[in-house]
């Protein structure tokens, strides 16, 4: 079995902090994590290592990797693409959710430079900002979704922008899909992603269609899952809307080869509004989604940007997985697929992973009510998420920046949004008679306020 902590934990300076580290976890947590290094290992068997080296992960690992055990490996009884026996089975300080117990967050387990790998349905849904349902479709509608999506994935394009004065393409292909013609031509003259129009929006498949029904059910009962397993109180988050979760569109990417990857990044807020709910549908070769949480930091704090500053968690996805990433995720984490050194060839994708995301774009946050900056494009909606003081909070900014050949303007207006994530200029002037929205003229402006800083 793939061990579920890899060791790329930077060494420490000095044997004194490598063991105030240590004794940082508790007794639970670290026999979790022998358990999940050491599955062969009896849990009695793994405590006496663990006590012989004084509480020491690292010296009792060490100790074990010079000797396998002669007992048998326990049977796997999961079909999915790797297993591990679940954290809760020894880590007795985990939250138990029932009716009417609010439950108790717990404490995230991945460290500062290393890599917690998660199987474990239970675990991933406690420890990381989503849920996961393995073997999600009839293995026949899978299948046929994916060879639609792989005939349709061969005149997928890359996206080009610009990072750090550079011209860069993004290093998988994609497109975008939505439902109607009046949606695809709004989304080909309206609408504007990275400060560009997309060049390439289609029709939805029929088989993207034919799955979206099953995908819309499953999302919405795990959205009122997880507000009744682990938000405060079994309530819904500030911002996050109390409607119905329905999907309207689809990005579909396409990842050939386990070079394609995609970096560290939050999802666009600006058509999706706060508190967004993306269900992601899995086909294919099996790929790694890392998640790390984002650490707000003083404004004096010159604290390493690295990546894995906050420890990283790796979430496997195998062919026909759905991954719901909850209201939680893209205002405080960020998310990847890693490059995969080697990866199991599928029977029919071989080397290429298909993702399909699908999205409820909100209708009151289409293009033309939002703030448009003095580029006269469309406002892109962000959080802050580094600074301490103002951590949390929505502003409309621009993004003419991205687009090659184009510098930002000095547009910056900090975003009002009710506790049901719906904007300022929603509140008061919907008409339910025509189902129009009103608008203030200020907001479709250009007007440069108090800057802010994410």
């Amino acid at each position: 079995m793939e061990t579920f902590l890899k060791g790329k934990k930077r060494k420490a300076t000095s044997t004194p902090e490598s063991t105030r580290d240590d004794d940082n976890e508790s007794t639970d947590v670290k026999l979790a994590i022998m358990a999940s290094l050491f599955p062969d290992f009896s849990q009695e068997a793994l405590l006496d290592t663990l006590l012989a080296h004084d509480g020491s992960v690292e010296a009792a690992s060490a100790s074990l990797n010079d000797r396998r055990p002669e007992v048998a490996k326990k049977p796997r009884s999961s079909r999915v693409v790797g297993s591990q026996t679940s954290l809760k089975f020894f880590a007795t300080g985990l939250p138990v959710s029932g009716d009417g117990v609010s439950p108790k967050k717990a404490k995230l387990l991945s460290k500062k430079g290393t890599t917690l790998h998660l199987y474990d349905p239970d675990d991933i849904a406690q420890h990381t900002p989503c849920s996961i349902i393995h073997n999600f479709l009839p293995p026949d509608e899978a299948k046929e979704l994916l060879l639609e999506m792989l005939e349709e994935s061969k005149s997928f394009e890359k996206i080009t922008f610009k990072l750090f004065d550079n011209v860069v393409s993004s290093p998988h292909t994609s497109t975008f899909y939505v439902e109607t013609e009046e949606e695809l031509n709004k989304q080909r003259y309206e609408y504007f992603y990275n400060g560009a129009r997309l060049t390439d929006v289609r029709k939805i498949t029929p088989q993207l269609l034919r799955v979206k029904p099953r995908v819309q059910r499953c999302v919405n009962e795990e959205i009122q899952k997880r507000i009744k397993t682990q938000y405060p109180d079994g309530k819904k988050l500030k911002y996050q809307s109390p409607d119905e979760w329905s999907p309207n569109a689809a990005f579909v990417n396409c990842y050939s080869g386990g070079k394609e990857n995609v970096g560290y990044h939050s999802d666009q807020l600006t058509y999706l509004g706060p508190r967004a709910v993306i269900g992601s549908l899995s086909l294919g070769v099996a790929r790694e989604f890392r998640v790390r949480r984002i650490l707000p930091r003083d404004v004096e704090d010159s604290s390493s940007e690295d990546p894995d500053a906050e420890g990283q968690i790796a979430i496997h996805l195998p062919h026909n997985s759905l991954l719901v990433m909850h209201a939680e995720m893209q205002e405080e984490w960020k998310h990847s697929i890693a490059p995969a050194t080697a990866i199991d060839p599928h029977p029919i994708a071989g080397n290429r992973r298909i993702n399909v995301t699908y999205r409820d774009y909100r209708p009151s946050l289409q293009p033309k009510f939002t703030p448009r900056c003095n580029c006269g494009i469309p406002a892109v909606l962000k959080v802050v998420q580094k600074k301490k003081e103002n951590w949390g909070k929505y502003f409309w900014m621009c993004y003419g920046g991205y687009v090659p050949g184009k510098e930002n303007c000095a547009f910056f207006q900090w975003a009002k949004f009710d506790d049901d994530g719906n904007p300022s200029w929603d509140k008061g002037r919907y008409k339910k008679s025509s189902g129009k929205l009103g608008v203030d003229p200020l907001l479709r402006r250009g007007q440069t306020v108090d800057k802010g800083t994410s």
